[in-house]
């Protein structure tokens, strides 16, 4: 397994959202950080866990990779946070990415998880993925 292909799949999936004005106009802007910096206000997007295994054939090398996106609201309630998180999934679910050095089997949505975080402060709306990737 190659670290190069989560790193390719994060930088498309980044891309991806950071290149749609409707999410853009969700998000107030382009709020999609590895790890939100110290300060910032929500709404925003960061990439939370990612689990990658081989899944490799014995003709063909891949890995399916395993992607959680995490959506902040400091909204009351729930409503912007599922419907950033609709957007996100809108844009991922079966899209075509290009991923440098590699090609994208496939990318789809799994699961949606929410939950109040930060005492209350914060509703958080988790969408997962499932990618597979494999070197060109």
């Amino acid at each position: 397994m190659n670290a190069n292909a989560e790193i390719a799949l994060r930088a498309a999936i980044h891309a991806a959202l950071a290149a749609d004005a409707t999410l853009l106009g969700l998000l107030g802007g382009p709020k999609i950080y590895d790890e939100a910096p110290r300060g910032a206000i929500a709404p925003y997007v960061t990439f939370g866990d990612l689990q990658s295994r081989d899944w490799s054939t014995d003709s063909d090398d891949g890995v399916e990779h395993f992607v959680i996106l995490n959506v902040w609201s400091g909204q009351t309630g729930a409503r912007e946070a599922l419907a950033i998180a609709g957007r996100v999934r809108d844009l991922l679910h079966d899209q075509p990415l290009t991923l440098s050095g590699f090609n994208l089997v496939n990318l789809r949505f799994t699961q949606l998880d929410t939950r109040r975080e930060g005492g209350g402060r914060f509703n958080r709306a988790s969408p997962r993925f499932r990618a597979v990737t494999e070197p060109l």
